[in-house]
């Protein structure tokens, strides 16, 4: 941090500086001459209207006339004074209360404010920086991302192209450096040589030309990037390290792969040598009606449920936790565990009609990507979509406002299973949820959320499911970042791995009480190479063992609060 004695010394060390300080001192000689010359008038008509006074009070008229606070306790009392006083006022107004100011704030203050902007957004980072990530450009994704690598306290970095953007993002808690993200010169300023990773998931154009400059400067240094259109993925992929995500489609398969009736009725959401995290919904199932310790998962199917995630809220899995038709359980377990939980629950025991259809409410990339996958289950989609650019000429395509009932009735929310909404607006998402359940109090909606705060309210006005584009993506990110850590948030759900804290070591994971003191459960521990999938409540928490644990994004700050203490 640069201290004011430092600001003042760059302050005055700039050659503009100096030029506008030239430039305020001449402004200031012709003030000083003009109350000088104001003051000799003043005594000269003083003296023609047979009165004396001394030159203080010459230059006292001078200055009060020119400021136009006219006191009024010297006054002329022939015309000729008071056409001076007037001219002298009007003078005055034009030199000291709008050229004053103005070039005071242009060459003084607002030269001076740059100065504390520079200080505050340096243009390059401490030599002795590394292990960092380099984020040129903030959006969704990046500010989740941002928000994660907080919590681990791990380095990062922003890139602004301008002054006033760093500041911005500099007062709002941002880390950043001033440096145009397509010149070299910015890489070799952040030290990119020395960095853990570069991310670029602005748009296809300026992530390619961010890949091939920061390969000018560096040839290792990996680089993670976003792209929108298919033919992008090969392009972004020639710089060599290249790590090219495709969020949208990954969006909107996910989105697919929640819709009833598929072939596997677990979706895993993290993955841990052996250990599955997945999440699966109990609408239409056997399961429903049931309480948890009626349902016999566990001995039928050998997986743990270690949460039960209702309408947004997560709620602790206790033997008399009842199993809703709109309850989605969150389990844990092994592969050969969650196929034996498709077998048995999955496919017919499914209470609906094969054929009705999904419906998918937007049909810009994700809603494709959404109908992509369900094609490739053989299952029966609708796509509502009112731009005529995104519909083509067959079956599958409704066009028409998906606010519009009739558009929905002729798309088939009457008999649908599962409605899909995709629209990259979250209040649209909103609104639609809301109206799909009033229609339909049995349907399945799942919901895509742009940002992160508006998955409680989808949830809230109906939504059974609800995937944030934001979260989607920073846990992808992070998982390349940090490769020996589970690093998951998705469907408002948080995995993530630590080591156990001192204050639990040796105890039980009933004595623990994470699950009372925290919210979080525990689906794993890991002590040396040996992984236990769902301990039983005896287990004891050893020294130097991991525990693998799910929560919300909230229950995960209450336990890293916790183990701090």
């Amino acid at each position: 941090m640069i201290i004011p004695a430092q600001q003042f010394l760059l302050f005055f060390q700039n050659k503009t500086t100096r030029r506008n300080f030239i430039t305020l001192a001449k402004f200031f000689i012709l003030l000083v001459f003009l109350v000088a010359l104001y003051s000799v008038l003043f005594h000269v008509i003083m003296v023609y209207e047979g009165r004396n006074h001394s030159w203080i009070t010459g230059v006292y008229w001078s200055l009060t006339v020119m400021s136009t606070l006219g006191f009024g306790d010297i006054t002329f009392q022939t015309d000729l004074g008071l056409l001076f006083t007037m001219f002298v006022l009007v003078s005055g107004v034009i030199f000291m209360l709008v050229i004053l100011p103005f070039t005071f704030i242009q060459f003084f203050y607002a030269p001076w404010l740059e100065v504390q902007a520079k200080a505050r957004t340096p243009s390059k980072l401490p030599k002795d920086t590394e292990g960092h990530v380099i984020i040129a450009g903030l959006e969704t994704v990046t500010r989740k991302l941002i928000e994660q690598l907080r919590k681990k306290n791990y380095p990062y970095v922003v890139l602004a192209a301008d002054l006033q953007t760093a500041s911005e993002l500099h007062d709002a808690g941002y880390k950043v450096v001033v440096g145009s993200p397509d010149d070299p010169q910015t890489y070799v300023n952040v030290r990119v040589q020395k960095a853990a990773m570069v991310i670029a998931t602005i748009d296809d154009l300026l992530n390619t030309n961010i890949a091939f400059t920061v390969r000018e400067v560096c040839e290792n240094v990996p680089i993670v990037t976003n792209a929108d259109k298919e033919y992008s993925v090969d392009i972004l992929q020639y710089p060599g390290n290249m790590h090219v995500f495709q969020f949208m489609k990954m969006l909107g398969e996910s989105l697919g792969q929640r819709t009833l009736g598929l072939s596997r009725t677990v979706n895993v959401i993290a993955s841990y040598d052996q250990l599955r995290i997945g999440v699966a919904s109990a609408i239409g199932s056997p399961l429903v009606g049931k309480r948890l310790f009626e349902s016999g998962l566990r001995e039928e199917t050998g997986v743990t449920v270690v949460g039960i995630w209702e309408k947004g809220r997560l709620k602790l899995p206790l033997p008399d936790t009842s199993i809703l038709q709109s309850s989605v359980l969150v389990l844990a377990g092994s592969v050969t565990q969650f196929e034996r939980y498709d077998e048995v629950y999955a496919g017919p025991k499914q209470i609906f009609d094969a054929d009705a259809p999904v419906l998918i409410l937007g049909g810009g990339r994700v809603g494709h990507a959404a109908a992509e996958n369900l094609a490739r289950e053989g299952v029966n989609y609708k796509i509502v979509e009112k731009r005529p650019g995104l519909i083509f000429e067959d079956e599958h395509y409704i066009k028409g406002d998906a606010a519009d009932l009739d558009v929905l009735k002729r798309a088939g929310i009457d008999k649908a299973r599962s409605v899909i909404i995709t629209t990259h607006n979250d209040d649209m998402n909103i609104y639609l949820t809301f109206y799909c359940r009033q229609l339909r109090h049995d349907v399945q909606i799942i919901s895509r959320a742009t940002v992160e705060q508006n998955v409680s309210k989808l949830h809230r006005v109906g939504a059974d499911l609800v995937m944030s584009y934001a979260s989607m993506g920073a846990g992808a990110i992070l998982n390349v970042l940090l490769p020996g850590e589970i690093s998951v948030f998705t469907d408002g759900l948080v995995v993530f791995n630590t080591p156990v804290p001192p204050q639990l070591v040796g105890k039980s994971v009933m004595e623990s009480k994470i699950r009372e003191r925290v919210g979080c459960s525990i689906v794993a521990l890991r002590t040396g190479k040996a992984l236990l999938i769902g301990p039983e409540p005896k287990s004891i928490l050893p020294e130097n063992s991991e525990l693998i644990l799910v929560g919300t994004a909230e229950t995960e700050k209450a336990f890293l609060d916790f183990a701090s203490r």
